[in-house]
């Protein structure tokens, strides 16, 4: 019984430093075309492909391609502030580094993507 009553507030404390920002947008890992996410801090929404260019999974090519997305950040002054990321380049955005690490679904020679079709993950490194 002694180590019940040691155990369950050693639990509560423990409990207490695990930290979880609720936010009434997704995470940055899953993000489509026109939908806000909070990632790590900023708030962000992908609003334009501009340039994609990778090369088609069932293709052989001479240079990978890149992807380059319109993003708006949504500053908590409600300012919407345009940036462009290319993906697997640091943009530097706030007091940090905001990353595109990966675009979906790969491109194909046989399908034409539509932009419903995007889904972006981006991960956000702050300042120190």
């Amino acid at each position: 019984m002694h180590l019940a009553t040691v155990a369950f507030p050693s639990a509560l404390l423990l409990s207490a430093c695990a930290t979880t920002v609720n936010t009434p947008w997704p995470d940055g890992s899953n993000v489509a075309l026109g939908q806000k996410a909070f990632v790590d801090g900023p708030i962000v929404e992908p609003v334009a492909i501009i340039e994609d260019s990778r090369c088609p999974m069932n293709a052989r090519c001479v240079w990978a391609g890149r992807v380059r997305v319109q993003m708006l950040w949504h500053r908590g002054n409600g300012d919407k502030q345009p940036f462009e990321v290319t993906l697997g380049e640091p943009t530097h955005l706030a007091d940090g580094q905001f990353t595109l690490e990966s675009v979906r679904p790969e491109r194909r020679t046989d399908v034409t993507l539509k932009s419903a079709d995007y889904r972006f993950s981006f991960r956000f490194a702050g300042g120190l």
